[in-house]
């Protein structure tokens, strides 16, 4: 098949992922740290699953919502990283329509999740230190499991007219996709006609999850702050504020940088092609792979157990 095709057709048999734009070049230099990433979130997730599931002290709610979050960070790594590595290593730049529909619910699907775990995370952080005595009867494992739950059903709901509505729109343009991977806004650029539905509907989603995520994160840590700045000396403050230190570092590296991409593709006209790709693969790679070294460096109990069974082990 052709790298353009400017026929007319309802659905293309295949997209063309061209990977970097303009750093076609370099591919395979810009693979080594994209592929240290993904074997880093791949041993670091994985490394945090297995220390909770072997450490009965670690069944709690932080712990659990930590899991969750685990899991979504390697579903979507997964999602992304195998088909970008063959465009860097082999050039094997097709993709199937289908198959391309299926990555795109799954990357903006895995990273709503990402947002509601988090949110999640950030209300556990509250209750921790502005309702202490009553954190094991609010935050039950039965809660626990609704809110995550409701975090999969918010986010699998919401994404899934992102496809629907892609699978409807005529492409007349070409099926070249200037990405390394199958992003919702990049393949509706390529749809002739009024895709307007589809793009109002992507910034919707991205107030919903982002937007009110955010809120509700900017709240948490109003309320926690308020109940820090109560306690009576300063070492009992820095202890408290400590115990939100990971959490706040996790919430920082997400939306700073997926609020800045995401704004950057739908209104950075002047923003050069190949930075807009590398800061969104950034976007996507980057938390799967810092969370597990932030909670595994700064979480004690995570510390100390990675540790403890390196040392058995030894």
């Amino acid at each position: 098949m052709s790298n353009s095709n400017t026929t007319d057709f309802t659905n293309p048999a295949t997209f063309i992922l061209l990977g970097i734009p303009g750093l076609e070049a370099a591919h395979v230099w810009i693979s080594i740290p994209f592929c240290t990433m993904y074997a880093i979130a791949i041993l670091g997730n994985f490394t945090i699953l297995f220390i909770v599931k072997r450490e009965q002290s670690l069944h709690g709610p932080m712990y659990y919502f930590l899991c969750m979050l685990a899991v979504t960070d390697l579903i979507l790594t997964t999602s992304i990283l195998p088909k970008m590595l063959s465009i860097f290593w082999f050039n094997s730049r097709e993709i199937d329509f289908s198959a391309c529909l299926t990555q795109m619910y799954f990357i903006h699907c895995f990273s709503g999740m990402e947002s509601g775990i988090i949110v999640a995370m950030g209300f556990d952080r509250y209750v921790a230190i502005c309702r202490p005595l009553r954190h094991s009867t609010i935050l039950t494992i039965p809660v626990v499991t609704k809110m995550g739950l409701a975090v999969v059903l918010r986010s699998g709901m919401l994404v899934l007219p992102y496809p629907l509505l892609v699978r409807q729109w005529r492409y007349c343009k070409t099926n070249i996709i200037p990405e390394p991977f199958c992003a919702h806004m990049a393949v509706v650029k390529l749809a002739c006609g009024d895709t307007h539905v589809s793009s109002y509907y992507g910034l919707f989603v991205l107030l919903c999850v982002m937007g009110l995520d955010g809120i509700f994160i900017a709240v948490s840590y109003t309320q926690i702050l308020r109940a820090i700045f109560r306690l009576p000396t300063k070492d009992a403050r820095h202890k408290t504020f400590g115990t939100c230190a990971s959490h706040l570092c996790v919430t920082l590296i997400f939306y700073i940088p997926g609020l800045f991409s995401s704004l950057t593709y739908r209104f950075g006209q002047n923003v050069p092609l190949h930075f807009h790709v590398l800061i969104g693969n950034m976007n996507l790679l980057v938390p799967p792979m810092l969370h597990p070294i932030i909670y595994g460096v700064r979480t004690k109990e995570i510390r100390d157990r990675m540790l403890r069974f390196i040392t058995h082990k030894g």
